[in-house]
């Protein structure tokens, strides 16, 4: 007998539903993907600031914060990129399984396991919201001098320059962050979750 036949999920009496009716809001997470630079955790945050002052119970997993904790350790291979995606994923669907509006701002470059990512949520709880910002522009940024440490060959596997990024075929949201605003982005990404009655204000 594995030791995988030992383990039994257990079934909360607190369920999602009332939670869901607790919160007033529905559950959901929304996965940010797009390169290095490109303005994923800072539109993250300033979604999840949006939120909060509606009065959402909200929760942030940013790549860089996870990286020094749960997946510490972990290197940029593309063997590790998708542990840190696995992982990440399993803990997202636990803080949404708490009821909570969670927001991911990882670079999850790889189609295949944003894919993994939707299929263990239950539908319609996955969005993905691509950050769509051209690597010239996400280069001239280069908040933290990455893409001048990859240009000179220090950083193998870097995004963009040594290695792939599958851009998404159909995100629930596409956000060219060239052609608007902060503010504009937010205010489409908060439209959207309006439309679907993910928040009803």
């Amino acid at each position: 007998m594995s030791q995988d036949e030992n383990i039994v999920w257990h079934t909360q009496t607190v369920s999602r539903e009332k939670k869901q009716v607790h919160k007033g809001h529905k559950p959901v997470l929304l996965w940010y993907t797009g390169l290095s630079g490109s303005g994923k955790s800072t539109i993250a945050n300033a979604v999840e600031s949006k939120l909060f002052e509606l009065g959402c119970h909200t929760y942030l997993l940013d790549g860089d914060n996870v990286r020094m904790g749960l997946n510490k350790g972990l290197t940029f291979s593309d063997e590790d990129r998708i542990e840190n995606i696995r992982r990440i994923s399993e803990v997202a669907k636990l803080f949404v399984d708490a009821g909570l509006i969670v927001s991911t701002a990882f670079i999850s470059p790889f189609a295949t396991d944003r894919a993994q990512a939707r299929s263990i949520m239950a539908k319609g709880e996955f969005i993905e919201v691509f950050i769509d910002t051209p690597i010239e522009v996400c280069e001239s940024r280069d908040p933290k001098g990455l893409y001048k440490k990859a240009r000179a060959g220090e950083i193998p596997n870097f995004t963009g320059i040594s290695s792939a990024f599958d851009v998404p075929i159909s995100p629930e949201i596409h956000v060219k962050t060239a052609q608007q605003s902060i503010e504009q982005s937010v205010e489409q990404i908060i439209q959207y979750l309006k439309e679907k009655e993910v928040i009803k204000l």
